[in-house]
Formats: structure tokens, C-alpha cells, sequence
């Protein structure tokens, strides 16, 4: 999800103030998304030039709102029919630190895989606490039920970087005895 997006679907709402988009992003999102409030005004100044928001006057303290004109509940339409691409997925540092230390002296890529999967199981360990807590608060609002729906992709990702690197510790094994990669972490066999 891009900030931009995320935006115009708050303003589908009714107009909000910066500060404010910030909060309910931040809140939508599950605080998995921080936004800093200048991220914020610099896509509002983006969406503004684009047309797709305009400044609609100021609140009871001085904020200036913003609010979504036909252009930007057209585009928020747009974005919401099209599929995410998971073809060409966005860059992954684990996949790639894994592939460079296939072939480098530096390290054991076995301990490479190691340390990664102790980290996914605490993460998986912490992600967990949180669904549970917030399953136990029977969630009905459509915020809590997005922040459980966020804390679901959470378990889910983790639970499928840790299948995928023992998979990677598998293909290792099958490969080190043919020439692949000697890796002190895993067993050879």
C-alpha cells in the first residue's frame, strides 16, 4: 500500500487535517506503518498538485483540511480494483544477504540461516501475544478488525520465513556433498 493511497482512503471519510491522517494511518495500519507527519503534508502537497484533494478550509484550532474531490474518490476506486502484483515482488535483503553468502569466505551461511531463524521465532513469539490479545478482545470495528487482519499477515509471514528457511537449510544439505556451499551450521551427511 502505498502513503498515497492509504490517504485518499482516510479522506474518503471526510476531511482531516494532517496530524490527524497521521494518527488514523498509523492506527488503520496497526503501527506496523510509522509515517512521520511530514511524510503526511509532502503526499498531501503531491495529491493537492495532482488533483486528486483540496484544501477545504480550517478547523475550530487553525488546521487546514483536506478533503478528496471526484478526480481522487476515482483514483481510490482505481486503486482498490487492481490486484497487488506479487510478480516482481519488492527486493528481500534475507534473500539476498543468502545469496551472497553462498559463495563468500566471511561467513557460514548455515549460521547465517541460524541467527535468522531465532529471530523469526521470536518475532513469531511476540506477533502471537499480540493476536492473541487482541482476539481475546472479540474485535467488531472495522479498525480493530484491520489491526487484527495486519496482525494475521504477521504470524503468516513468519511462520513462512521460517518454513522457507528450513527449506534453504535443506537445499544446502542436498547441495554440499555435490560441490555446493560447505556450511559448518548444517549438517552435511
Amino acid at each position: 500500500m502505498s502513503i498515497r493511497h492509504g490517504l485518499l482512503a482516510l479522506l474518503d471519510r471526510g476531511p482531516r487535517y494532517g496530524s490527524r491522517l497521521r494518527s488514523e494511518f498509523e492506527a488503520r495500519t496497526g503501527t506496523t506503518w510509522p509515517l512521520n507527519v511530514g511524510q503526511v503534508y509532502t503526499t498531501l502537497g503531491r495529491l493537492e498538485r495532482d488533483g486528486l484533494v483540496v484544501q477545504s478550509g480550517t478547523d475550530d484550532a487553525g488546521r487546514t483540511l483536506y478533503a478528496l474531490t471526484d478526480e481522487g474518490r476515482a483514483e481510490l476506486a482505481d486503486w482498490f480494483g487492481r490486484p497487488v502484483d506479487r510478480v516482481s515482488p519488492a527486493r528481500d535483503e534475507l534473500a539476498i544477504k543468502l545469496a551472497m553468502a553462498m559463495e563468500t569466505s566471511v561467513v557460514d551461511v548455515g549460521a547465517v540461516i541460524d541467527a535468522q531463524r531465532r529471530h523469526v521465532a521470536r518475532a513469531l513469539r511476540d506477533h502471537n501475544e499480540r493476536w492473541f490479545a487482541v482476539l481475546a478482545s472479540r474485535p467488531t470495528r472495522p479498525d480493530e478488525v484491520a489491526r487484527l487482519l495486519l496482525l494475521e499477515q504477521q504470524v503468516f509471514r513468519a511462520e513462512a520465513e521460517a518454513r522457507w528457511l528450513d527449506h534453504c537449510e535443506s537445499r544446502l544439505r542436498g547441495t554440499a556433498g555435490r560441490g555446493g556451499p560447505a556450511c559448518r551450521g548444517v549438517d552435511h551427511e
